[in-house]
């Protein structure tokens, strides 16, 4: 049978043929051989579309959410946990997708009973994924998107994105500019980072809407990951978001960091947290008065490992 999209589903990809999407602004031609930061093209470049059942409770419920995870990043974090995936280096166009197939999968998730289609680092792909959008929707599909994101996105990004997107999971990771440096190659990732949560609080508030079986329709959940040896810009993340906002924001604490491979002989990452400055991290986060949300245990450190070599990347 020949599925038929339809032409104008296509439209948001005219975007990379001269790509600002994300705040590196490469101007990147990715219909062509000249491609940007990211290294990706104009194809859906997808590594896996899994249902994930490790997120927030009120996102995963019991069938988990349909996660798309793009490859690539317009981040080059040192340890990150996705790094089979994530690392630009050479472009791979093994790794692209059909836009049918990529539906089709997402059709198949939901179709096992799951609400949400999470669309992951999707920064550097946002007209892939409102292609996709566009297309579920063209198909009569209406499920709760999910924009799971480390938050360098350009606040007009965010805002263009008001009637598209249900749910914001942006991570904040640092307010120290030298950190984001070193780390992250993003000096400017505070500022850009700030604003585009702004504009997501302006778009969702505090307040998260739930369905009646408890599974988030619309809302803005802000996540943060403690790195040892750096409880000091946790506490200060913590802190803009209780002073920018409110301590009635729905935020996600998490420590499930360990050292991947590319980080195990780092003098200061290569290593989990202790339990000390776990804890110094949590007296700070009630001390605030943050009142919604999860905290994860220190013990997650040993879950939430994914591997992008299995076809079941979370088993």
């Amino acid at each position: 049978m020949v599925v038929h999209i339809p032409e104008e589903v296509l439209t948001p990809l005219n975007e990379l043929l001269d790509c600002t999407c994300c705040p590196r602004h490469c101007h990147a031609k990715r219909n062509t051989d000249e491609l940007g930061y990211c290294r990706t093209d104009s194809g859906f470049n997808i590594s896996s579309i899994v249902p994930h059942r490790g997120e927030e409770p009120v996102i995963s419920g019991e069938h988990g959410i349909c996660n798309v995870f793009f490859t690539h990043c317009n981040m080059q974090c040192l340890y990150c946990q996705n790094y089979q995936i994530s690392r630009n280096g050479q472009h791979d166009q093994s790794k692209n997708m059909e836009l049918i197939d990529a539906v089709e999968n997402i059709e198949d998730i939901l179709g096992q009973g799951g609400k949400c289609v999470g669309f992951v680092s999707a920064s550097h792909c946002i007209p892939q994924m409102r292609v996709i959008i566009n297309a579920l929707e063209s198909r009569g599909r209406k499920p709760t998107y999910v924009f799971n994101t480390n938050a360098y996105d350009k606040w007009q990004t965010i805002k263009s994105l008001e009637t598209v997107i249900d749910v914001y999971l942006p991570d904040l990771k640092y307010i120290d500019s030298e950190l984001a440096r070193q780390y992250s190659d993003t000096p400017d990732y505070p500022e850009i980072a700030m604003s585009a949560l702004r504009e997501m609080y302006r778009q969702k508030g505090s307040n998260i809407v739930l369905s009646d079986d408890g599974i988030i329709e619309s809302g803005l959940i802000i996540r943060h990951l403690i790195l040892p040896g750096h409880v000091e810009n946790s506490k200060q993340c913590l802190k803009f978001i209780a002073e920018e906002f409110s301590p009635s924001v729905h935020v996600s604490l998490m420590a499930q960091y360990y050292p991947t491979p590319a980080v195990a002989d780092h003098p200061e990452l290569g290593r989990c947290l202790t339990q000390e400055e776990y804890d110094e991290v949590l007296e700070e986060l009630y001390r605030l008065g943050f009142f919604q949300g999860w905290v994860q245990e220190l013990e997650s450190q040993q879950c939430y490992r994914p591997d992008f070599e299995r076809p079941e990347v979370f088993k």
